[in-house]
């Protein structure tokens, strides 16, 4: 292979910070990933980080948008969503306990992924979750 060819393919997607946008990243997501096996749990967490984006961050104000990547290799589905920020936190997945009505949605995405990555900048966040296309859910490539 020559050193500048890459195996993995790359896709965007802008959205504006409507609700509806997030079955729109779904099935977009669904659409790149068909008769992968690991289609159901990448649109699983598509859903949840883009909701949580605009649900928590200044993506889902009146002219917010947020903003998915999906790269896909031999060896890894990688699926990252960047809000527009406005917090003065950043996500992180937090234990809630049985009556909590909100805040599963970071830990379902941990517990899915087999790595899950938040790099702060700008003022907003990305969050990159793993999916590993050599190990089954809950395993480990190593």
């Amino acid at each position: 292979m020559h050193e500048y060819t890459s195996t993995a393919r790359v896709w965007g997607l802008s959205c504006p910070g409507f609700p509806e946008e997030v079955s729109r990243a779904r099935r977009w997501t669904r659409e790149i990933l068909c008769g992968s096996p690991l289609a159901e749990d990448a649109e699983l967490i598509v859903s949840e980080l883009s909701a949580n984006a605009i649900l928590h961050t200044a993506s889902g104000m009146r002219s917010g948008s947020f903003h998915l990547a999906l790269a896909v290799s031999p060896h890894v589905v990688a699926l990252s969503v960047t809000d527009e920020g406005g917090t003065s936190t950043a996500p992180k997945a937090e234990y809630q306990d049985d009556r909590a009505e909100h805040g599963r949605g970071l830990d379902m995405v941990s517990a899915i992924a087999h790595r899950v990555v938040i790099h702060d900048h700008h003022g907003g966040h990305t969050v990159t979750a793993e999916l590993f296309t050599d190990v089954h859910r809950g395993g480990h490539p190593c």
